[in-house]
């Protein structure tokens, strides 16, 4: 890995597409499918959106339990790749045919090596109990973990205050954020570019 990587999740705007062909994170993520997240889109805007998108940066489709019509839907939309919380059935596995990152929290780690064993899982994404809440966890339950030469990516609550000590403890392959780039007051929870482009160049700076 030439560098560390950075994922801005929670995109919802054509402003947030804007900052991320100006800023350069490696991948972005669209919620899909699931209403009760404040940047949850509809899926013909999120393929709007990510149609926007610089090619050098990856689309991430971001759902929690899929269906198999969901996830045909997302495939057929173009996305790069498929992030899935909750549970993912043998039935949905079978028919997807993106590269996944697999999320994991706090609650569900015993079933680590289970993922391990399935090819299309490209990588993990380890988040707090409650995912986009901007809340950590204990990030040394990570480190004791066989790493298997997937992409680890470490998510929950983590800002430009706490991102370095976050990657110099755990050596995640990369950081995943949402809140902490995010204008707090507003229903959709739109990007601020100042916070955008101060934590990608922090990552991607930090050896």
């Amino acid at each position: 890995m030439s560098r560390r990587l950075i994922k801005i999740c929670g995109m919802t705007r054509d402003a947030d597409i804007r900052y991320a062909n100006e800023f350069e994170p490696d991948y972005v993520g669209f919620v899909l499918f699931f209403p009760k997240s404040r940047r949850n889109l509809e899926i013909q805007e999120a393929t709007r959106l990510r149609k926007l998108l610089n090619k050098e940066i990856k689309s991430v489709a971001v759902v929690v339990s899929p269906t198999v019509t969901q996830i045909k839907m997302i495939e057929n939309a173009g996305f790069d790749l498929i992030q899935i919380h909750g549970e993912l059935t043998k039935e949905v596995y079978e028919e997807i045919n993106l590269p996944v990152l697999r999320a994991f929290n706090v609650t569900d780690m015993d079933s680590f090596e289970r993922w391990q064993r399935l090819d299309k899982i490209v990588g993990y994404v380890f988040d707090a109990k409650e995912p986009g809440s901007g809340k950590t966890f204990d990030w040394s339950l990570v480190p004791k973990l066989e790493r298997d030469g997937r992409l680890l990516f470490l998510a929950g609550g983590i800002d430009d205050k706490n991102v370095i000590q976050a990657i110099r403890e755990v050596n995640p392959d990369g950081i995943d954020v949402s809140s902490a780039v995010e204008n707090q007051g507003e229903k959709t929870g739109g990007k601020k570019p100042d916070k955008m482009k101060k934590i990608i160049r922090m990552v991607h700076d930090e050896k």
